[in-house]
């Protein structure tokens, strides 16, 4: 049966959830923990963009590894300590990070780090030997958005922390995301320095 949802991000629920894969060819989820525990939840439209979208960056971002955070539950709702994630339609993406080396590596996540939401970057977008990578965030969200328009849905808001901002819109991709995507221009309640939060644009009831 095809997912439905309820109300809005921010007091919502969801029928018929489906968990995101835990893991692919190019991408992981942020923890295992967190799968087993059900917090990788969401509406089926936009389980088939996220992965379709992953399997776009297989030749688009060759290389590249990607981590998605956590969604929401299987019937939605409140899921602390976020805001927002109650229909399904929300998505925390961990940053795409460079080694000393210039590798792609996942952002390391366990438990004294609260699985990556604890980590802090600094304005240059640095921490201990990682950098984010923003030519990769910048192609993630670029196919993101044309994957998502593809399925018939779309993106209503993008959080990421405004101080890392300009690196992201000088990037290839750049002048798209600022045209299409909308950025959320208030600081955050939280940084969202190591992840960005996406908010899909799927009808409900």
């Amino acid at each position: 049966m095809a997912s439905t949802c309820y109300g809005t991000v921010a007091h919502g629920r969801l029928e018929q959830g489906v968990q995101l894969p835990k893991e692919g060819a190019n991408f992981a989820a942020y923890s295992t923990l967190g799968v087993q525990l059900g917090r990788t939840f969401v509406h089926d439209a936009v389980r088939d963009v996220v992965v379709a979208t992953y399997r776009t960056l297989e030749q688009a971002a060759p290389g590249k590894t990607f981590v998605y955070g956590e969604t929401g539950l299987a019937q939605g709702g409140p899921i602390r300590p976020h805001k927002t994630h109650q229909a399904g339609l929300s998505v925390d993406f961990m940053v795409p990070v460079l080694n000393a080396a210039g590798a792609s590596v996942p952002l390391p996540g366990n438990v004294t780090n609260k699985f990556g939401y604890g980590i802090e970057f600094d304005k240059s977008g640095r921490f201990e030997d990682l950098r984010i990578d923003y030519e990769a965030i910048a192609e993630h969200l670029y196919q993101l958005y044309r994957t998502a328009d593809a399925h018939n849905i779309g993106i209503t808001r993008v959080i990421f922390d405004p101080v890392l901002m300009p690196p992201l819109f000088a990037t290839r991709r750049g002048a798209y995301l600022r045209q299409h995507l909308h950025f959320m221009k208030e600081r955050p309640w939280i940084r969202h320095d190591e992840h960005y939060h996406v908010d899909f644009a799927v009808g409900c009831r």
